[in-house]
């Protein structure tokens, strides 16, 4: 995709430009990753990374950026025995990956709402 977009855009002033929109639009379609709780899910091909072909996968960042990354942290330090367990229910994990679910997919709806924005303005501006 990346090589298709350079040889279809060249190299003028507004190149980058174009080929950062149809980058950021491709991508939309795509399957965001949701947080879960495996205690409370039956099926375990749900744990599985399509792209990566592995039937268990989970991924965190630092445990500065989102609070899911500090529960996996904290979760992952408990599981190997570095730490005392959470006190949580399984239950409670699974609210709090909902309501990260929920600000994630809310923070990605302004950013596309943001992005048609400025490209509108670019489209207008350049016509």
């Amino acid at each position: 995709l990346q090589k298709s977009l350079n040889e279809t855009f060249g190299a003028d002033k507004y190149s980058e430009a174009r080929k950062e929109v149809l980058t950021n639009m491709f991508s939309r379609p795509m399957q965001m990753a949701l947080y879960f709780c495996t205690g409370v899910l039956e099926d375990e091909t749900l744990f599985r990374h399509y792209a990566l072909n592995v039937p268990f996968y989970t991924h965190f960042t630092s445990p500065i950026r989102r609070y899911a990354d500090i529960i996996v942290h904290r979760l992952l330090s408990a599981s190997l025995g570095s730490s005392s367990p959470i006190k949580m229910e399984k239950e409670a994990i699974q609210r709090q990956a909902d309501h990260c679910n929920d600000r994630k997919m809310a923070s990605k709806r302004v950013q596309e709402l943001s992005a048609d924005l400025f490209f509108a303005i670019f489209v207008r501006v350049r016509a």
